[in-house]
């Protein structure tokens, strides 16, 4: 048998860090009391373990080290605390013992950063959103736009630029469409196609905020008398409200979500900030970037799901529902 016989360990792209080391190590430095369970809960941007104590439920969260730096999470994390004192449903992060947000992990792969949250109450909708939900989440939306619009940090966060959703997306997609010269002209031409449609979208308020970045109904918890948390903001950024808007119409349109639905969304958040016109023109081009980057999100995290998913059914699909995205029909079902 063979041994390596340089190296101490062997480099690692993801680790899942054991629940019992963090509940010695790093839960009691939140100072939530004795924790009777920690469970591995879910693998997306970042890890999620679901924590009880005697009497309570809490989310923990551990960062991806391919996905945020220090300073991307210590933004969000601000922000959310931000939004929860101003009154906004968010679920926003517990203080450590020492005043912090974050408690910084040294993984194998690199540093990672953990936060705890309260358990949302309530759960996500059973069977999507109803109308009266979709009301209610564009509602909590417009409040987010207008609350975070004065939020101020010394982190800094990817801002959702046209350069970030489409010309770095393109950059993860292109190789893997290296030997389908149609399709990667086609990609390139909608790239520039989609610019043009929005180089003139006013980069100021009230246009340009801070978005949630992946508004859906999973992402929401309902109680029984429709009262709404939001809660993870791995995606948000500086961005155009209208940007926000299309990534829910994005989601919403993948997954089968009724228009009627959609409109209640729309309606809910027209009510307290209407969109201009040339918002809702940039909706249609903003929902084909908000597919691009999904797609380019997709493909950078294959390295710790499954890149055995990377199929030629995946690409085809995603190639034909952008196509759908740029006829007239887009939206009409």
């Amino acid at each position: 048998m063979a041994v390596l016989t340089h190296q101490t360990t062997f480099p690692v792209t993801y680790s899942t860090l054991a629940c019992e080391a963090l509940r010695r190590q790093i839960l009691p430095l939140f100072g939530i009391g004795p924790v009777v369970q920690c469970h591995f809960w879910n693998r997306g941007l970042s890890d999620v373990y679901l924590v009880e104590t005697l009497t309570t439920r809490y989310v923990l969260r551990i960062s991806h080290t391919h996905w945020r730096t220090k300073s991307e999470t210590e933004f969000e994390l601000e922000l959310l605390n931000y939004l929860k004192r101003c009154g906004v449903a968010v679920s926003a992060p517990l203080y450590t013992l020492d005043g912090g947000l974050s408690v910084e992990i040294r993984a194998p792969e690199g540093f990672r950063y953990a936060a705890l949250f309260p358990y949302a109450p309530g759960r996500v909708p059973v069977g999507d959103l109803s109308i009266q939900q979709a009301h209610k989440l564009g509602e909590a939306v417009v409040h987010l736009h207008q609350t975070a619009s004065e939020f101020h940090s010394a982190a800094r966060r990817q801002p959702l630029s046209l350069e970030y959703l489409l010309d770095e997306s393109f950059g993860v997609i292109e190789p893997y469409l290296r030997f389908q010269s149609e399709d990667l002209a086609y990609l390139k031409s909608l790239i520039d196609q989609i610019k043009n449609r929005l180089c003139n979208l006013p980069q100021q308020a009230p246009y340009w905020t801070i978005c949630w970045g992946d508004p859906h109904s999973g992402n929401v918890h309902f109680t029984a008398d429709n009262q709404l948390t939001l809660f993870d903001f791995d995606q948000c950024g500086y961005g155009w409200r209208a940007f926000e808007m299309a990534k829910f119409l994005q989601v919403s349109i993948r997954t089968g979500i009724a228009r009627k639905v959609r409109d209640a969304f729309f309606q809910g958040y027209q009510m307290q900030q209407p969109l201009t016109p040339e918002e809702f023109e940039s909706l249609q081009p903003f929902t084909q970037a908000a597919h691009l980057w999904n797609w380019r999100i997709s493909l950078e995290h294959s390295k710790i799901h499954s890149s055995s998913r990377l199929d030629e059914y995946f690409f085809t699909s995603r190639l034909q529902q952008l196509k759908m995205l740029q006829t007239p029909e887009w939206q009409l079902f």
